[in-house]
């Protein structure tokens, strides 16, 4: 499990704009990830739930993390690989996710061809499935 500022090694996004409290690598092609909903989290709207933006973010910076484990970067001491949404396919957000809930997804990578890769996402409070969807991604590696 990767964990703290290791996380920061794999993503180029930097505080308030971090939407992944760990990681574990499951394979090549998939990755779970965590998130506690907190009170400072930049997606956090009046009602003490999150944006339906933020479940996008968080499957994207998944992505990004599971990227930057296979490229190696926890062992470079260089700059985590961008990533850029080039689509969003097929998204369901089931419900809100609320101030003090743990968000945990899965991605894991299907297509790719040259720096595109296809990757879908399912992301759980518990064992319910609040939203899931398909991203395609650019990576500039």
């Amino acid at each position: 499990m990767i964990r703290g500022k290791d996380i920061l090694k794999l993503i180029p996004q930097r505080k308030p704009f971090v939407m992944i409290d760990s990681l574990g690598v499951l394979s090549q092609t998939s990755a779970t990830s965590s998130l506690m909903v907190r009170r400072s989290n930049y997606f956090l709207l009046p009602d003490a739930t999150l944006a339906e933006t933020a479940l996008v973010e968080h499957v994207a910076q998944t992505c990004s993390a599971l990227m930057g484990y296979k490229l190696g970067a926890l062992d470079v001491t260089g700059e985590p690989p961008v990533g850029l949404i080039g689509e969003v396919k097929h998204f369901e957000s089931h419900r809100r996710v609320r101030l003090g809930e743990r968000l945990r997804t899965q991605v894991t990578f299907g297509f790719s061809f040259g720096n595109v890769t296809i990757a879908d996402g399912i992301c759980r409070v518990g064992d319910e499935v609040v939203a899931q969807g398909q991203l395609k991604i650019f990576m500039q590696i």
